[in-house]
């Protein structure tokens, strides 16, 4: 029997190693009915709380995914499917022109099972039985389980201990969770969570840590309907020397905000400046794919009617240059009826040059490349004739700039307005006012200087990537606008956090799922959080030293940390965190043993 387990242990072992060494994570499907993923522990939460982005084994019920092609056989669903799909090849051959998908969430291993795998792989790795080879440590295993046994345990979870290369050791943890309550003498106390760990580890001397995690801005709730945001700022804090379950993090805490943030927002002050990105992105995606999606016009009049209108204007005005770009500013700027006065104050420039107001006005009008080409054309005609002499930036680097300082001299080159070419001169015209508008902004502020704003302002490369890097660069604009405004927060850490962005995307490609992070003291926020309910509360009780550290934690949780179970609740859905003064929480335990092999 003993030589029995230890061959299922052996192969369990083997195969697992093979898997490990793989660049493929999975699944691998083990004994038919289990599949194995491999994966970095931090895109589970319980797995997270324990082993940290290390990859880690995940055993749970094999699903079939379904995606299979008119003649090809489907795979057997599981049983708990049967009454919600039924198929047969009559349907089938009326749907032959299509693809039947169909995904299922995680589905646990039974408790007994999951005790099973967790013995081999201790097995197997004990260096003191003579059936397992010296091979290097495995990856800590966790496998989902279905809350069967009395303590209702929804992972079990083994991880190896090592001197060296050696393993000495493992780690056992089991998770059990229940379901939401409001009801604050239900959750366990600090006394009782000290004597739980006390339990598997007699040891006199113990710490105790607290962690909580608080939205500051993101998805809001008005009248009982969830408003969705795509950005979210959120502020995790660690502190020690907890005295009660659920208590409010101390200002001596650490804190660090977790910056998440999704260009296009209504309520962001430069929603109008991303509008005008969206056009700039709109004529590189025509340049690249001849085709275009044109936005809906901003303005009444056509954009033809507007330049020639803005043309005469400037024909009629007998005042020096100055004093035409003191008129410009402040009688000329188009403004949008969306700007606000926080916009306005952020980004508005007094010094926009005859071509910036010219963007300005073809952005919100033009509807084709037509519009663009006779805009252009309208332009070039009055430079040519010597009706027109504007004033532009002495560093601007637009094609159209380059013809306007030709035509100081009277020796224009000859443009054809042809072919995608109107298009790439729009384009040039919009890169140039859009980098002096970030420029103006990130620079007045004093958050950087043209030094650290050099490769997103290089026009060496191409127009793509210039378009590119001006999308990081506004999309650094949104995180640092919405912290000012926000959150208030003061000029030191700003600038900080304009750092570490500029740093950031100088390596790394365009993500606004990307969570930027910042340290910040806790009295900078403590109005946005000590009358809030966290999202989630922790608490963790340790003793031991490096290896042999062990842990015995707590989570309190809006949401559960499990996805693979359904939890009981006395506490009607609709109303879970809503308008109720008391949140609910769900509760999630986290136990370790620690087993020496020698």
């Amino acid at each position: 029997m003993a030589s029995n387990v230890l061959v299922s242990a052996s192969r369990f072992c083997n195969i697992l190693r093979s898997f490990q060494h793989q660049e493929n994570n999975g699944p691998y499907i083990f004994e038919e009915d289990i599949q194995i993923l491999k994966m970095n522990g931090d895109k589970i939460p319980v797995v997270n709380m324990c082993c940290g982005n290390q990859p880690v084994f995940i055993c749970e019920k094999a699903v079939s995914n379904i995606n299979e092609p008119e003649n090809q056989q489907v795979r057997e669903m599981p049983s708990c499917a049967d009454d919600d799909f039924v198929a047969d090849s009559e349907d089938a051959d009326d749907d032959a022109a299509n693809i039947l998908k169909t995904e299922f969430g995680p589905e646990p291993l039974t408790v007994m099972k999951a005790r099973q795998l967790l013995s081999w792989y201790t097995l197997s790795q004990n260096p003191n039985l003579s059936a397992v080879d010296n091979n290097p440590p495995l990856n800590p295993l966790w496998v989902r389980c279905d809350m069967s046994d009395p303590a209702g345990t929804t992972w079990f979870g083994a991880e190896t201990v090592c001197v060296g290369k050696k393993v000495s050791g493992i780690k056992l943890y089991s998770v059990t969770c229940k379901g939401s309550t409001v009801d604050k003498t239900s959750l366990i106390t600090l006394d009782e969570l000290k004597q739980e760990h006390k339990k598997r580890h007699h040891t006199s001397s113990i710490a105790v840590k607290g962690s909580a995690r608080f939205n500051l801005f993101g998805s809001t709730v008005v009248e009982n309907t969830m408003i969705e945001s795509q950005s979210s700022v959120t502020v995790d804090f660690k502190w020690s020397h907890v005295e009660s379950i659920l208590e409010t993090p101390p200002l001596s805490s650490t804190a660090t905000l977790n910056i998440k943030v999704a260009s296009g927002d209504m309520r962001s002050p430069v929603f109008e400046m991303y509008r005008e990105l969206e056009f700039l992105q709109t004529l590189a995606d025509g340049l690249s794919t001849g085709e275009t999606e044109w936005m809906e016009p901003l303005e009444s009049m056509s954009a033809v009617s507007l330049t020639k209108a803005y043309l005469e204007e400037l024909q009629n005005t007998a005042k020096t240059l100055q004093h035409q770009a003191v008129k410009e500013a402040e009688s000329t700027q188009l403004k949008s009826e969306t700007d606000t006065p926080i916009f306005s104050s952020l980004l508005g420039r007094g010094d926009l040059d005859f071509v910036e107001q010219l963007w300005v006005r073809m952005r919100k009008s033009v509807t084709s490349y037509q519009d663009i080409g006779d805009c252009l054309k309208l332009v070039i005609d009055a430079l040519r004739y010597g009706d027109l002499k504007p004033w532009i930036h002495r560093d601007s680097n637009s094609s159209l700039s380059k013809l306007i300082l030709q035509s100081y001299q009277k020796q224009m080159d000859q443009v054809s307005l042809t072919g995608l070419t109107p298009v790439h001169m729009l384009l040039e015209m919009g890169l140039d006012k859009m980098r002096k508008d970030y420029i103006n902004y990130l620079i007045g502020e004093q958050l950087t200087t043209l030094n650290h704003l050099c490769y997103y302002l290089s026009t060496e490369v191409d127009l793509q990537e210039q378009v590119i890097r001006l999308r990081k660069l506004h999309h650094l604009l949104e995180i640092i606008v919405t912290c000012s405004t926000f959150l208030g927060l003061p000029y030191d850490r700003l600038f900080l956090l304009t750092q570490s962005c500029l740093q950031h995307y100088k390596t790394y490609p365009y993500n606004e799922e990307h969570e930027f992070k910042l340290q910040i003291k806790p009295a900078l926020i403590s109005q946005f959080y000590q009358k809030e309910h966290p999202v989630v509360w922790g608490i963790e009780v340790s003793s031991g030293q490096g290896l042999c550290e062990v842990r015995t934690s707590l989570q309190l949780s809006d949401r559960p940390l499990v996805d693979h179970v359904i939890f009981e609740t006395d506490y009607p859905n609709e109303t879970v965190n809503g308008d109720s003064e008391d949140p609910a929480f769900f509760s999630t335990m986290v136990c370790c043993s620690l087993i020496n092999f020698v």
